[in-house]
């Protein structure tokens, strides 16, 4: 089952989020790794900044969070932020589920930014019709709707869905 997360659910996404981006450690750049990945000031100043969760309940292991996924409305585009399914959980088609939900019904276009070295994070978009931008289009995306460092636009990349491609640029 998905939901709506709510004030409830934040220690439960800050632990998927961890344990999930475990999976970066050795393969981002040192530089960008630490522990935990995400603080949880880092996670409140997300969803203050307009990121809004949602949740993915494995009725079968006692109605525990076992995904994330969070989109976050900037106006002409909607971001994916934040994607993560427990380590246990992989490959179950978790994150399947959160993405056709969080897409839907979305009239925008949808961005997705992720790291250039996260292979099995590109095909995933990849494989549900998401594109990568060129070097200069990601670039220009990240700084005007992302708030991240420059060193992290370096080594990112954004993936856009088919209403991208087929609109004037923004």
């Amino acid at each position: 089952m998905i939901r709506k997360a709510t004030d409830d659910d934040f220690e439960a996404i800050f632990d998927i989020i961890n344990d999930a981006a475990i999976a970066y450690k050795g393969v981002i750049p040192a530089d960008r790794w630490h522990e935990p990945y995400m603080t949880r000031e880092e996670l409140k100043a997300q969803i203050a900044d307009g990121v809004r969760f949602s949740c993915y309940i494995d009725d079968e292991d006692n109605d525990e969070v076992v995904g994330v996924m969070g989109i976050q409305d900037k106006t002409d585009v909607m971001l994916i932020r934040h994607a993560y399914v427990r380590t246990r959980q992989r490959s179950k088609g978790i994150g399947t589920l959160l993405l056709r939900e969080l897409i839907k019904n979305a009239a925008k276009p949808i961005l997705i930014g992720t790291w250039k070295a996260a292979a099995w994070a590109i095909s995933f978009y990849e494989k549900h019709g998401f594109s990568l931008v060129d070097e200069a289009e990601k670039n220009r995306l990240l700084k005007k709707y992302w708030r991240i460092p420059d060193r992290q636009v370096e080594t990112s990349v954004v993936l856009v869905d088919g209403k991208y491609k087929g609109s004037k640029r923004f």
